[in-house]
């Protein structure tokens, strides 16, 4: 009788095939329960709302400040239109509502971005294994997971696509149509999905130059001259795009400079990067520097920790770049991170609208990672078990939070027209102001969250998102003059007092506001 000889699968498809299985499952389960918005998506996703009601492109439609009974339109140049755009063309062209089209795109993008750094990994020297098991450590990162839990717009995009174009730039060889068009292209492309991609771009366009600018390790003059121009006339033109159709008719709050000032973290955040991005340090103290709740440290032992993981990670470049033997990836990885420490640190320097977040050196993170794997796989057993250990830890703290997170959109969040998950309103509570709209035609909401304008389906809609406490503001950048239809705002039910009257006097058309407690968490106050 035959035996079928049995083929012994390798190592590295077994990984790949478990990643994908582990990152599919994901994606069903946010399908089922869709994720809910950061705060920047949210703003994108309202100017989605103001497209489908007969806003124009990109443009958010809202009650004018100086006559709420008129609509101002503003052309959002903040955040990219990305975010918005790809769950608004899947929801399009499916009938999904925004929820599901949301949990769609983040799964494509999370598989697309596995993709994109694998074959990346491979391209650049590293064997399959070693990008297979790259992409299990990435898999493990916060930075993986959180899209599934918050949808974070720009982020998830910028994943997606990065690894592709990482590729790109590994894989043009010489100068010709195929480099214009992918310049060009991945520019435009890159700033869809999220506008800091410049500086990733910048990059990039870098690594292609000297490596297509060198002979024998060495950089020719003529060569280096000839591919500049090569690389300038196609990015040229993909900046001048930018700028003349999207850039140009806006405000963009990130470029104002509030005047130099320099602080520790100034360039200690840049520099630890490769530490505070790669092993989710950022994400898991929920903000190093600027915790979202009660701080794991004290300001001053957080400096110290700051600076030790930036000697750290200057220390593990060092490393990579000696113990590493493959130049070409050598190359990408100072690049990236120069780059990204002289970028970010002019930006704190001049104190731009740029927060201290992992987030925004993410690719610096992605990018040390088969440089560890490749090391720690020359080292002692002993070391590799360590390592085998901390990443375990990161796994375990990381898909923990998934799940707790997970179950809190399941079984607490609200959920309305949109299908996301609601964090800052109870089910009640959002009954209640979707059976308001369906009853108005032209009344006005006010939230305190951006989120929650996306379930009016019906009415205009206003965010007054609360000032800081213990500082000043001027009242005029949130009081709308004038009167219009009937008046709802919605807040939370520890604003009394002083607050709820400081809101109140936002609108100064308005008088004689009844108050009506929708739950134990929320309250209503209306006026006609």
């Amino acid at each position: 009788m035959l035996q079928t000889p049995v083929r012994n699968v390798a190592p590295h498809k077994l990984i790949l095939f478990a990643i994908t299985v582990i990152t599919v499952a994901m994606g069903i389960m946010i399908f089922i329960y869709p994720p809910s918005l950061f705060p920047d998506a949210s703003h994108g996703f309202q100017v989605m709302r103001s497209m489908q009601m007969g806003g124009g492109f990109n443009s958010l439609v809202g009650p004018d400040q100086d006559d709420i009974s008129k609509n101002v339109s503003q052309f959002l140049t903040w955040w990219s239109p990305g975010q918005y755009l790809v769950p608004y063309f899947i929801k399009s062209i499916s009938g999904l509502n925004t929820g599901h089209a949301t949990a769609l795109a983040v799964t494509l993008l999370e598989l697309s971005g596995l993709a994109g750094l694998y074959v990346f990994f491979k391209k650049i020297g590293f064997t399959s294994i070693i990008a297979a098991i790259s992409l299990v450590f990435i898999a493990c990162q916060q930075a993986f997971i959180t899209p599934n839990i918050f949808y974070n717009g720009g982020e998830i995009l910028l994943f997606g696509f990065e690894g592709w174009f990482l590729y790109g730039c590994i894989a043009i060889k010489k100068p010709g149509w195929q480099l214009l068009l992918f310049v060009f292209l991945s520019g435009l492309i890159g700033f869809f999905c999220k506008s800091s991609f410049v500086w990733i771009y910048a990059s990039g366009l870098l690594c292609i130059w000297l490596r297509l600018s060198a002979i024998n390790n060495k950089i020719n003059v003529p060569r280096l001259v000839k591919n500049g121009i090569w690389l300038a006339i196609p990015a040229a033109i993909a900046l001048a795009c930018i700028y003349v159709f999207f850039l140009s008719k806006g405000d963009n709050p990130a470029a104002t400079s509030a005047g130099l000032k320099f602080d520790w973290q100034t360039l200690g955040f840049p520099l630890g990067s490769p530490i505070i991005s790669g092993f989710s340090i950022d994400e898991i103290m929920h903000g190093l520097l600027f915790p979202a709740f009660t701080p794991f440290l004290t300001p001053g032992h957080t400096i110290v920790v700051l600076l030790l993981m930036a000697a750290l990670s200057l220390v593990l470049v060092a490393c990579i770049m000696r113990y590493v033997p493959k130049n070409d990836y050598r190359l990408f990885l100072i690049i990236f991170y120069v780059v990204s420490v002289f970028f970010f640190s002019w930006a704190y320097l001049r104190q731009l609208n740029i927060s201290y977040e992992g987030r925004h050196y993410r690719i610096v993170g992605l990018l040390i990672v088969p440089g560890i794997i490749y090391i720690i796989a020359k080292i002692k057993p002993v070391y590799q078990i360590v390592f085998g250990v901390l990443c375990a830890v990161l796994a375990f703290t990381n898909y923990s939070f998934f799940v707790k997170a997970y179950t809190f959109n399941k079984n607490v969040s609200a959920r309305g027209n949109t299908g996301m998950a609601q964090e800052f309103i109870d089910q009640a509570s959002l009954n209640y102001m979707m059976n308001l709209d369906k009853q108005n035609k032209n009344a006005v909401f006010v939230f305190v969250s951006p989120d929650l304008p996306l379930e009016i389906a019906h009415n205009r809609t206003i965010t007054i998102e609360p000032p800081i406490v213990n500082e000043s503001f001027d009242n005029d950048d949130y009081s709308y003059a004038g009167h219009a239809g009937p008046l709802y705002i919605l807040l939370p039910a520890n604003f009394t007092g002083a607050k709820a009257v400081m809101y109140q006097k936002f609108f100064p058309g308005y008088t004689n506001f009844s108050q009506q407690k929708l739950s134990d968490k929320y309250t209503l106050y209306s006026a006609k």
